[in-house]
């Protein structure tokens, strides 16, 4: 078995969360195409990862640990986000007012992922058997490549709504981006 096979749900998104708090800590520092390419990696992971934990964790936290309430506070907080990574994106990184809301936003992402990692994985490891965190770990890949590169605040912050909307919205996403990098190719 590989690491990725045996690595469980919270386990992988304790990576993820690392990994965002990384890119926040590179953009900091960060000046012109390098800080653009930063930005768009962390638009793109941040919004890959919200749409899937939307539709593989919060569920199985809701029904597994009785945290509904726990739950609906981070679908809140991920609705937020969305929107002011979509304003960030719109914004633009040259923008003078692009790193001050760029440091609040990270605040925001930071304080959202602490809560997950001390309230919602807690109780997902205590209710959820070993062998089905892994199982969901795969589910959340799985979620994660039918899921949209972008922010869309408009979609919805369900399951349900990231299951219908998702997969023509990461089309679509995947499109631009495709343009997008050919475009920066070729310049």
């Amino acid at each position: 078995m590989t690491m990725a096979q045996e690595q469980d749900v919270v386990d992988l998104l304790l990576d993820q969360h690392n990994q965002i708090k990384g890119l926040f800590a590179q953009l900091a520092g960060a000046q012109g195409e390098r800080k653009r390419e930063l930005f768009q990696d962390l638009v793109r992971l941040l919004a890959v990862h919200e749409s899937a934990e939307e539709i593989v964790v919060h569920p199985a936290a809701k029904r597994a640990a009785e945290v509904e309430q726990l739950v609906a506070e981070r679908l809140h907080e991920e609705d937020e986000a969305k929107r002011e990574l979509a304003d960030l994106y719109d914004l633009g990184v040259e923008h003078p007012d692009f790193d001050t809301r760029l440091a609040k936003f990270a605040d925001a992402v930071i304080r959202h992922a602490s809560h997950e990692e001390s309230e919602e994985f807690p109780a997902l490891r205590r209710d959820v058997p070993a062998e089905e965190l892994v199982r969901m770990a795969g589910a959340l890949r799985a979620a994660e490549a039918m899921a949209p590169t972008r922010p869309h605040p408009h979609s919805g912050e369900s399951a349900a709504a990231n299951l219908l909307a998702g997969p023509p919205l990461a089309l679509f996403d995947k499109l631009r981006d495709g343009v997008r990098d050919w475009r920066q190719s070729n310049a």
